[in-house]
């Protein structure tokens, strides 16, 4: 923490010494505050570079929680299927009314060059990390000047290249999610049950004109980087497809989003995520965790004479994904996504429709399928559309292993109301109520499934702060 502090200081000492003018003055950078919503991939504007301009922002969440878990196991003791020991002392956590972690994030940025900036992204505090850490950085060149003036105008003019190691730009709904500290863009308080989230370093291309939306890119597909030799994993008769490399993740967006009228704006995009030969997991990278503390978790509990820990309180960092779903994908994934986009005056529909194709697990080419769908209404209103009013409905399917005969399901609603104090300050009241079916009464090693008959419903405030 007091790298930051220090940084932050020379960063702030740099400033002074310069003309007031070289502070803030940064080029084609989407606001962080209420003005950034609805801003997706990449923006163009007219802001004069005046020589080297520092950016520094930040951004502060806070939730009060009072949401009870349920599920259909009947009493506290049970029989391990798999060896007859017996299960005691089983129960869901009770939780409890209160305040969740703050979560805090920092932006650190400057404008090096006509058309070219850097930005560095920090989670000062976060559910899964708790000490502060770097979320990723890129460079942003918007013009070429540095090679050349002018070199390549026209094609620069809608262009935009990205270089780093930052979150990757899979899809619409990752701008609408809630970024650890920063949750302004997020109308509700939680993301998708399957939440698309990954930080691989590569390179983006954009090309956006005149209604066109396009992006193309690649990534090393690792979210922690080395340069250790890769090691295949030993085949097995039940894990025969032992990845021998790790492939190239291919990144693409096409679509079409239009200003039709004053009051008409339509968006429509489909989006490819695509790994051969995977390393991580799209559907688990994301690292600051959740918005429902520890729901669905369980109290300590005996497995024959071996204690199973209690997995909210044991590693309160571990555990940082509660009411969301990872399919557990294995050696390769290929998703594609779908998100319409229509706002006529102060209402809005935001949807998403999504199929993840991977391995049934990892060792296994053997390709299984989930699916996502999710739709939500926004009705934004008042003199500067400072109130609005939304529900959403996410609903996840499909089976968790090829061996299972049934499909599991996920369905999630939630209602939300928002007041913005101002810009850089939002209030919002949610109710949320998630289910589980299908899941079965044990885990393959014997042990209890929290999800069998799974539910959880409650309320959730939250404070937003960012600028």
């Amino acid at each position: 923490m007091r790298v930051i502090y220090f940084l932050a200081a020379a960063l702030l000492s740099l400033t002074a010494a310069q003309a007031q003018d070289r502070f803030g003055q940064i080029q084609n950078l989407i606001p962080r505050d209420k003005t950034g919503i609805n801003q997706f991939d990449v923006k163009k504007d007219s802001v004069e570079f005046k020589g080297l301009s520092i950016d520094l922002g930040a951004a502060f969440a806070l939730q009060f929680q009072a949401i009870n878990s349920f599920n259909g196991h009947k009493g506290t003791s049970f029989t391990n299927p798999n060896n007859n020991a017996a299960i005691t002392g089983y129960k869901l956590n009770n939780l409890a009314n209160n305040l969740n972690l703050p979560t805090a994030n920092m932006t650190i940025g400057a404008q090096l060059y006509d058309g070219v900036r850097v930005n560095l992204d920090l989670y000062l505090a976060a559910r899964h990390h708790n000490e502060t850490w770097v979320k990723g950085g890129y460079l942003q060149i918007d013009k070429l000047d540095f090679i050349q003036k002018d070199f390549l105008k026209d094609f620069m003019k809608y262009a935009t290249i990205k270089i780093g190691q930052m979150e990757n730009n899979y899809g619409d709904a990752h701008f609408r999610r809630s970024d650890n500290g920063n949750a302004m863009m997020n109308p509700f308080i939680e993301s998708n049950i399957m939440d698309s989230f990954t930080t691989e370093p590569g390179i983006e291309v954009y090309y956006n004109r005149n209604g066109l939306v396009s992006m193309i890119g690649v990534t090393n597909s690792k979210l922690n980087q080395n340069v250790s030799e890769f090691v295949p994993g030993t085949p097995s008769a039940a894990l025969p497809d032992q990845n021998t490399t790790i492939s190239p993740t291919i990144l693409a967006k096409l679509g079409y989003d239009k200003q039709l009228s004053e009051d008409l704006r339509v968006r429509f995009t489909g989006s490819l995520y695509h790994c051969a030969n995977t390393s991580g997991n799209l559907y688990s990278s994301e690292r600051a965790g959740s918005r429902y503390y520890g729901v669905m978790t369980h109290a300590a509990y005996l497995n024959g004479s071996t204690t199973v820990d209690n997995d909210f309180t044991k590693d309160l960092k571990a555990n940082h994904t509660t009411g969301r779903f990872d399919p557990g994908f294995g050696n390769k994934l290929t998703s594609i996504m779908f998100n319409p986009f229509v706002k006529y005056k102060g209402l809005e529909f935001f949807g998403t429709i999504e199929t993840a194709t991977g391995g049934n697990k990892k060792g296994m080419d053997e390709s299984r399928t989930v699916n996502q769908f999710a739709g939500d209404v926004v009705y934004r209103f008042g003199k500067t559309e400072q109130f609005y009013v939304g529900g959403r409905y996410n609903t996840v399917s499909g089976k968790l292993d090829n061996a299972n005969t049934d499909k599991i399901t996920i369905n999630r609603f939630e209602a939300s109301a928002g007041w913005f104090m101002t810009k850089n300050i939002l209030s919002k009241l949610a109710y949320v109520d998630q289910q589980y079916k299908d899941f079965g009464k044990f885990n393959a090693n014997g042990t209890v499934n929290d999800l069998y008959q799974g539910k959880f419903k409650g309320l959730l405030f939250e404070a937003v702060i960012t600028f």
